[in-house]
């Protein structure tokens, strides 16, 4: 897609997390939001009107039969990705699918299917693998800069206690696993490069039925280990830590630059106490414009110009996130299935 002919994006729902993407890719002469659909056609007649979107829609059908809708952003709630992405497929559209993709593999490769038969492309929205700052912890893994990678660490926290939030809903899928946690899973999987073999979580629950925090170790073939937590209960942080055996590498892996500054990454040269330590910074931007037009350059026919989650790490993290959750419940290991 070129400025002349930005990729025409229709959202489904209006919900919080819409209304970032929109503002985010605003300025972005890749992609263009052209349609907004709800339930309720009172609502998406306000979204559309706060944003100046052409096109408002009372429901899913009625934006995926929209022949000028290249694409279908979907931010709905997680036990809902799988039946409209496929629905979206289905009716000729790419689909930038918010994660996590599906809640389990099976959904997930349900989804691939879909977008395999209708021809189009199906990625899930992680605005952090699109930053500079992922894309330059990548390239000092792909360098050798810390060796060979021994311990992967990601932490997320950010408080939510209204039971009347999505996130605290266990029939939607919510939980602190299949949101911040998700982002630590996916962090994992990415910079592991392989995929989980085993896993052990143990969790606290709330009074809703979903995990409020949730704390586990994750195998891998080759003898890498990683641990994960991630916390409803906690104030916000979000940290991520590659450990090789000859240096460290430090990142938060954020969806969009820090408050105070531009993002930055701490690498760590050497074995021993006496390591090199060096502050990395790096260009940063909104997450949601980088995301959005990585996938443009997919759609646009540049499988190198998408540069977030293969849809082989997307089965992974869904089975992942789906044996943590059966781990944490059983108290007992879980094998990711192959």
């Amino acid at each position: 897609m070129t400025a002349a002919k930005p990729l025409r994006i229709g959202i489904l729902g209006a919900a919080k997390i819409a209304r970032q993407f929109v503002e985010g890719v605003a300025p972005s002469p890749l992609v263009k939001v052209v349609a907004v659909a709800s339930r309720e056609a009172a609502k998406a007649a306000a979204f559309a009107a706060e944003f100046a979107i052409p096109r408002a829609l009372g429901s899913y059908e009625a934006l995926l039969a929209d022949p000028a809708i290249d694409a279908v952003y979907n931010p709905l709630p997680n036990s809902l990705h799988a039946e409209w992405s496929i629905k979206a497929a289905a009716a000729g559209k790419h689909v930038l699918c918010e994660k996590p993709l599906a809640v389990s593999d099976a959904e997930a490769r349900a989804m691939f299917d879909a977008a395999r038969r209708h021809g189009v492309h199906l990625v899930e929205a992680y605005p952090y693998l699109a930053q500079p700052q992922t894309l330059k912890t990548r390239e000092l893994l792909r360098s050798g800069a810390i060796g060979k990678p021994q311990l992967i660490r990601a932490s997320f926290g950010v408080p939510f206690s209204d039971p009347t939030n999505i996130r605290l809903m266990p029939d939607l899928a919510g939980g602190s696993l299949m949101d911040a946690g998700s982002y630590c899973v996916s962090f994992v999987r990415v910079m592991a490069g392989e995929r989980p073999s085993r896993v052990q979580a143990m969790a606290r629950w709330g009074d809703t039925g979903v995990d409020r925090t949730l704390l586990a170790s994750i195998e891998f073939p080759s003898g890498l280990v990683a641990q994960v937590a991630s916390s409803f209960t906690t104030a916000y942080h979000r940290q991520g830590q590659i450990a090789g055996d000859n240096g460290i590498i430090d990142t938060w892996f954020l969806n969009h630059p820090p408050l105070g500054g531009p993002p930055v990454l701490q690498l760590r040269t050497g074995a021993t106490v006496a390591a090199t330590l060096e502050t990395i910074t790096v260009e940063g931007g909104n997450g949601f414009r980088y995301e959005a037009e990585s996938f443009a350059r997919l759609v646009g026919g540049d499988p190198a110009g998408w540069n977030g989650a293969t849809a082989e790490e997307s089965i992974d993290i869904a089975a992942t996130l789906a044996a943590l959750l059966a781990s944490a419940r059983s108290g007992t290991p879980v094998a990711v299935p192959g």
